[in-house]
């Protein structure tokens, strides 16, 4: 995946990691020619890394997303954009939690 285009928004410093607010942006013009397919938010902290994905078509308009996640650990969190033509891009911030969420048994 390239570096660019993508925006991930997160606290720099979040106590307690079960309500962690992010925003996502990427840009395109998201018409049917050139628009966002899916973001993909990874958090390799996490005991299940995957945490979430958003499937777009030209019809949202932006490629902006704005959600709430929970992180185990103070950790980098990644945000991967997969394009129309089948390209990635991806974007990254670090966040340091004071009280770690996903401490139950998996």
């Amino acid at each position: 995946a390239k570096v660019g285009r993508v925006t991930l928004e997160i606290p720099p410093l979040v106590e307690n990691g079960n309500l962690v607010t992010m925003r996502v942006s990427v840009q395109s013009p998201m018409v049917d020619t050139d628009y966002v397919r899916a973001i993909h938010i990874v958090a390799e902290g996490n005991p299940l890394p995957n945490v979430v994905s958003f499937f777009l078509s030209p019809r949202a308009g932006r490629a902006v997303i704005t959600t709430r996640i929970r992180l185990g650990d103070s950790q980098r969190v990644r945000a991967i954009a997969q394009m129309s033509d089948g390209s990635f891009y991806r974007g990254s911030a670090e966040t340091l939690v004071t009280l770690s969420a996903c401490t139950e048994l998996v």
